[in-house]
């Protein structure tokens, strides 16, 4: 029979809602039962792309035997860590300060009735394997241990709860962390950095998204070993199997140190920073027509073509994920399935001139490099010039037939957050590159974002099947303030800015913390264990840093000081943590940068067709701290600091903090006027 998950909108929660597990989603209901049978919780948190949640499924939770030791001794809730990062973001601290290892997907929690974690990991096999317990046998001595030592779950748990406490920073009078910081941030990364390959660290390797973008940063500010190993960076991962050769879109992280061989879900919240980061890399090469200009460009018209053709709902929002896995013939998950090919089957569907070419570029020439003898494509050899169209006479025919197999399951929530992070992506690319129909996408997003997931003042974090819930976090206006500052720059429309002022103070009355940052959740938000407040950049940015950039940008913008206060107050409350360890926090150093030295800021008025030059000169130069709105005779309503009068066909006012330049009216004048930003 089906549990309690089957009115639950999660597709998550909803591929568990036929399983054997009496699974309650997280609520009032299943909190309250655990305190009157005094029966311990066992809390699973994962997500429907993930597939050692899939493989700790189908072992454990679709067994009946395994099922009936479960509901026998616990009070068992499934979460979603995407609808509720919440939830995830407490435990999977406790989970390390319990377990002294990092975690991950599926965690496994064992908390007591008040919520309290005392035991925990991340996937448990059925039978002892992988030097883990199996986890029938495990169940019964945690629950055991529950009932049986109770003085020493209770002491075990003040002290985490102490230290829990611990992890929520206290503010400084001043901010200290200055230039020095920011050299040391980048020194932190370099010390890690791989030169061989590309990235951080070694196998796994992800993308690091907010590394990067610091690398970058440093670049633009005249470090050229930071520009080369972010460019490296970005060429390695486009070349590699992490990047789809033949749909676009780059898939979660490398298992190898090469970028070669994927772990195969398709996140969205990874594509939209790519997005911005491959648009950034073709700003930083000097020589646009070079092969590696081509390359990034093709990166991102090819993961947009992903994104437009297979994550994008009719209402113009994007859906989550791609799984990792596809059924086989046993109807069983198995991860790649999808991606990988035998090279009879590729030599079969190509000419054999288009086949030489496709093997050799694509590694098919190579011993497999997957399982069960197959390959995974990669960029092994770039094609000459007169074998392009052979090989993207290929690419359209195996692409052709890899879409008549099962398709990875797609996660089609819309989550506030993650569509924020792809519409900055989506717009940066369309204003960069000149494309007003991806701008028009990413209007159409916020569009959707503004009229079903803004009710009442306040955000909310999902959206499915037309039911929007759930109160929005930090990341969700953070996020979205920042990628309305740069939905304004690639086409200015008023109603976004009113849009970005109502972020702005709700952002400041419900996530506010008197010590300075914000808290995670809101005021009025459920009240949990723990109440985080974190300034580190994990596979999304950290929201405090995302919050006191776009704070800072739109307090210039609008010449409102209270947006600069209280991203001061937020560098204040993370000063600690930006001096001690900066490379942990590149988005808060990020902000740091823009308070030492505020952006610049340059103002066009004119006709679209005039201002057309001026802005494509503008974009054609990686200059981070640089906005620049393009304003047409047709706005009516602009705030006052946004608006002036133009006496030429364009006019261009360049402002430094309050400070702006007299009117230029000549494009050669306001390009040397920004010549020591470039």
């Amino acid at each position: 029979m089906p549990n309690r998950l089957g009115s639950e909108t999660s597709p998550y929660l909803l591929q568990h809602a036929d399983n054997p597990v009496d699974w309650y989603p997280w609520g009032e209901e299943a909190l309250n039962l655990a305190k009157q049978l005094d029966k311990p919780i066992l809390l699973s948190v994962g997500y429907s792309a993930c597939h050692w949640c899939h493989v700790m499924a189908h072992e454990s939770f679709e067994d009946a035997e395994v099922a009936a030791v479960m509901n026998r001794h616990f009070i068992n809730i499934k979460v979603d860590r995407e609808e509720r990062p919440d939830i995830d973001q407490i435990y999977q601290t406790a989970h390390n300060m319990l377990s002294q290892r990092s975690g991950g997907w599926p965690l496994t929690v064992f908390i007591t009735p008040d919520q309290e974690p005392f035991f925990s990991g991340t996937y448990f096999p059925k039978t002892p394997r992988y030097q883990l317990p199996g986890f029938p046998d495990l169940i019964r001595r945690i629950a055991e241990f529950y009932h049986d030592r109770k003085a020493d779950l209770a002491e075990q748990n003040s002290q985490l709860m102490q230290a829990l406490a611990r992890t929520v920073p206290t503010a400084n009078t001043v901010v200290t962390a200055g230039r020095d910081t920011l050299q040391l941030g980048f020194t932190q990364l370099r010390s890690n950095f791989d030169f061989e390959y590309g990235g951080f660290g070694s196998a796994p390797k992800f993308p690091n998204h907010a590394d990067l973008a610091y690398l970058m940063r440093r670049a633009g500010d005249g470090n050229q070993e930071a520009g080369d190993m972010a460019l490296q960076m970005l060429q390695n991962m486009a070349a590699g199997g992490i990047y789809d050769q033949l749909g676009g879109g780059f898939c979660r992280y490398s298992v190898d140190e090469r970028w070669a061989i994927p772990h195969f879900e398709k996140m969205l919240y990874d594509n939209g920073q790519l997005l911005s980061l491959y648009v950034d890399g073709w700003q930083m090469l000097q020589d646009k027509s070079s092969p590696l200009a081509g390359r990034f460009i093709a990166v991102v018209e090819e993961t947009m073509g992903w994104l437009l053709r297979e994550m994008r709902s009719p209402q113009g929002a994007f859906y989550s994920s791609l799984d990792a896995d596809s059924l086989n013939e046993h109807g069983e998950g198995e991860e790649g399935k999808f991606y990988v090919w035998q090279t009879a089957e590729a030599k079969g569907l190509l000419t054999s001139d288009e086949y030489a070419v496709a093997s050799r570029c694509f590694g098919l020439d190579r011993a497999p490099n997957f399982e069960d003898h197959a390959w995974h494509l990669f960029l092994a050899a770039d094609p000459a010039e007169d074998e392009k169209a052979l090989l993207q006479s290929a690419r359209s025919k195996l692409f052709a037939a890899r879409e008549e197999r099962i398709r990875p399951g797609r996660d089609d929530k819309v989550l506030t957050s993650w569509n924020a992070l792809v519409i900055k992506g989506i717009a940066r690319a369309g204003r960069v590159l000149n494309r007003p129909e991806w701008i028009e996408a990413a209007q159409q997003a916020v569009d959707f974002i503004h009229s079903r997931l803004w009710v009442d003042g306040r955000l909310l974090a999902t959206c499915k099947d037309e039911v929007a819930h759930l109160n929005a976090y930090l990341d969700d206006y953070a996020f979205l303030l920042d990628a309305l500052l740069e939905v304004m720059q690639a086409d200015y429309r008023e109603q976004d800015m009113v849009f970005a002022e109502e972020l702005a103070e709700a952002l400041l009355e419900e996530f506010q913390s008197e010590a300075g940052g914000f808290y995670f959740t809101g005021h009025s938000h459920e009240v949990l264990i723990h109440r985080p407040k974190q300034g580190y950049d994990n596979a999304t940015p950290s929201g405090n840093g995302v919050a006191a950039v776009a704070l800072q940008r739109l307090g210039h913008i609008l010449g409102e000081p209270r947006y600069l206060q209280a991203a001061e107050n937020t560098l204040k409350a993370f000063d600690g943590m930006m001096s001690r360890n900066p490379a942990a926090c590149p988005s808060l150093m990020m902000a740091l940068e823009e308070f030492m030295q505020p952006p610049t800021i340059v103002i066009l008025r004119g006709e679209p067709s005039a201002m057309s030059e001026w802005r494509d000169r503008i974009n054609q130069q990686y200059v981070p701290n640089l906005l620049c709105f393009c304003l047409d005779a047709s706005i009516r309503s602009l705030p006052e600091t946004l608006s002036r009068k133009y006496t030429d066909d364009v006019n261009a006012w360049v402002c430094h903090g309050v400070e702006c330049l007299p009117a230029i009216n000549r494009l050669d004048v306001l390009m040397k006027s920004l010549q020591h930003l470039i």
